[in-house]
């Protein structure tokens, strides 16, 4: 035999030997007669010896037969743990939603999701796990398999992945209050793009945003970054300590918009939107993401604008 064992011929011929019968056999595995003769006949056919006499009166292990039967005992004893181990991981997907989102999304729309989503399942054990990182990590986690859901904001969807857009975001340029763009209210393109800027790390889905904008418009960010940071809290403060104009969500900006702290600063020939989306591998994503899914549907108003924060 050159090849691996058959395991469901292996097992057809354990229960042949446990009931006495390849019709009795047949009907604990759920198969025909025909299929269990059928697989002990390919069992013989590949170990080129007997293994089993039929009559009349009911079918017998030839020798052979017993000294298979014997050898296959813990070889099908492994593989039935095995098959177990799986179904539990598997239930164990079941009961958790592993989501990676960019920050944006992460930290102004995911824990009204998830304090929704946890309320609707009632006393069911569910788990959300989530990691935030920037849009394009989002998506490699995606490819890799670690996540179920990820969550993004670039206009640049892959292609090898499922997705689906929920809502749209504006990115808004923003300066200290007493900045002179704020005293003005608005700013041409040209200017903004030969401006010192506080932005995002390259593979933000913001950054991502506001360099296809400048780019569709004839004016690419040429100025090198007045800062870069990891974090919309770091670009936050940073435009806040007079480090330059900063680009950054209308999600992250509009409670220091409201508070005083920053002023929103109108492109005048110039729009910054993109759509939020969620990604997932493979033909669908499973069935508790699919119900996390609903809630987030759910959160989309009738304009396509995401809602905040648990109802």
């Amino acid at each position: 035999m050159d090849r691996e064992p058959d395991l469901a011929a292996l097992r057809a011929l354990a229960l042949v030997a446990e009931t006495g019968s390849i019709s009795a056999a047949g009907e604990r595995l759920g198969v025909s007669q025909q299929a269990v003769s059928l697989r002990v006949r390919g069992l013989e056919s590949a170990l080129a010896t007997r293994l089993l006499v039929r009559s009349a009166r009911g079918s017998r292990l030839t020798r052979e037969g017993q000294l298979v039967v014997g050898w296959s005992a813990a070889l099908l004893a492994a593989s039935d743990d095995f098959t177990g181990v799986v179904g539990a991981l598997r239930a164990d997907r079941e009961r958790t939603v592993r989501i990676a989102a960019s920050l944006t999304i992460a930290e102004h729309l995911l824990p009204g999701w998830v304090a929704r989503w946890r309320a609707g399942r009632g006393d069911d054990d569910v788990v959300v796990r989530l990691e935030s990182v920037n849009s394009a990590a989002v998506v490699e986690a995606v490819r890799g398999g670690t996540v179920d859901l990820g969550f993004v904001e670039t206009p640049s969807v892959p292609t090898d992945l499922g997705s689906a857009t929920f809502g749209h975001d504006t990115v808004e340029v923003v300066v200290p209050r007493h900045h002179p763009w704020a005293v003005a209210g608005t700013v041409r393109a040209v200017e903004l793009a030969a401006t010192p800027l506080v932005l995002r790390e390259p593979g933000s889905g913001t950054r991502r945003a506001l360099e296809d904008a400048l780019e569709r418009a004839g004016h690419p960010l040429r100025a090198d970054p007045a800062a870069v940071l990891p974090t919309t809290l770091g670009v936050r403060s940073t435009v806040m300590a007079g480090a330059g104009p900063g680009a950054l969500s209308a999600l992250a900006v509009a409670d220091d918009v409201r508070a005083g702290r920053l002023a929103r600063v109108r492109v005048h020939d110039l729009r910054i939107t993109r759509p939020l989306t969620v990604l997932w591998a493979g033909s669908r994503p499973t069935s508790a993401a699919r119900d996390f899914l609903r809630v987030v549907h759910d959160d989309v108003d009738p304009v396509g604008a995401p809602g905040r924060g648990p109802a």
